[in-house]
């Protein structure tokens, strides 16, 4: 088979190579991929702005059927169309792992950073990692059950959730903005989506499904006037902008990544007396948070997708997901012929 790989750390150095087919261990399934969504994280993948253990397949917003099972699995997984848990093992014994918190164990091992993951017709994890996804969500509309799941972890961990009364800014509006304004829509706030004006694409979509939205730029920002702001855009400027709209003991929910240091005004938090926290990554409780907003219809993920495209062409899909024109871009190893 092929596979959409990072040969070696530091920028660019990625190929579609060839590879071979997964061998299937105890307690794993293998997962025939029908969509894998390319992430902000693999683009700093490729920039060389985040390590991996090359050399690795990338990609781990995966959609699949379930095509074989290893010892001691449940047999009745065999032909289940499933969303996919990030970790393919961690050390089980921290006191993050014991604390429900896998995402920051100092082992942990994730498909696409440090095995292979979901650019490729195959990808193996254990079964403990599988989600059922129901008929009515789409193959594609499904890989964004991964960056849903990152969301849920930012915004309900600590015991901080979005209350129905809060006025909430989401600056980004990409995917994972875009998701995030939906779930701090389903906790029954106020939202407001805020974008640049080279996101007037994204802004417009958004628009459409319901959401208020704002340009930098054209639109001043009122200041201390949100509850709750989820920065999204992994932009210094973002970040600024947030600090300055939060109200006083407001909340920062830093869910964006910027990839280098950034200039930030801390003592705008100290003097607002700010409450700032984060997600990294996912739990096993965001994804059962997860799994209900989407059984419960509360997210539109479908609506997300820009495009999808085969494995052959994941230089233009990047290079599209790049440009940050669109939402959501989609490898499916069933297009073309990389199998």
């Amino acid at each position: 088979m092929k596979g959409v790989a990072k040969l070696s750390n530091g920028p660019g150095d990625v190929e579609l190579i060839d590879l071979p087919e997964p061998e299937i261990l105890p307690g794993h399934a293998i997962v025939a991929v029908r969509a894998t969504g390319i992430c902000g994280t693999d683009l700093h993948i490729l920039k060389g702005e985040y390590k991996v253990t090359p050399p690795v397949v990338i990609g781990h917003e995966v959609c699949g059927l379930v095509s074989e099972i290893g010892e001691g699995v449940d047999r009745s997984w065999l032909g289940k169309r499933v969303v996919l848990e990030t970790f393919f093992d961690t050390c089980r014994q921290c006191r993050y792992c014991r604390g429900g918190r896998p995402n920051l164990c100092s082992s942990r091992r994730s498909i696409g950073t440090h095995v292979n993951g979901g650019m490729a017709p195959w990808v193996q994890v254990p079964v403990s990692n599988l989600h059922e996804v129901p008929d009515w969500l789409s193959d594609y509309g499904a890989s964004l059950a991964e960056p849903l799941a990152c969301v849920c972890n930012a915004v309900f961990a600590y015991g901080c959730a979005i209350a129905p009364s809060d006025n909430v800014l989401v600056i980004g509006p990409g995917a994972i903005g875009a998701v995030a304004a939906q779930v701090a829509k389903a906790c029954g706030a106020s939202v407001v989506a805020r974008g640049t004006s080279s996101d007037r694409g994204r802004l417009d979509l958004l628009q459409s499904i319901g959401f208020d939205c704002s340009v930098a730029g054209e639109t001043a920002l009122p200041p201390d006037s949100f509850d709750v702001v989820i920065e999204c855009s992994g932009n210094g400027h973002g970040q600024a902008d947030a600090l300055k709209a939060l109200r006083k003991g407001g909340r920062l929910l830093q869910v964006g990544l910027f990839g280098k240091n950034i200039d930030v005004d801390f003592d705008a938090v100290c003097r607002k007396e700010l409450v700032v926290t984060s997600g990294f990554a996912s739990t096993p409780a965001s994804w059962l948070q997860t799994m209900a907003l989407i059984e419960k219809r509360n997210v539109d993920l479908d609506v997300l997708v820009t495009e999808a495209g085969s494995l052959e062409n994941w230089n233009h899909l990047f290079d599209s997901a790049m440009a940050q024109k669109g939402m959501k871009y989609i490898i499916d190893p069933r297009l073309g012929s990389a199998n």
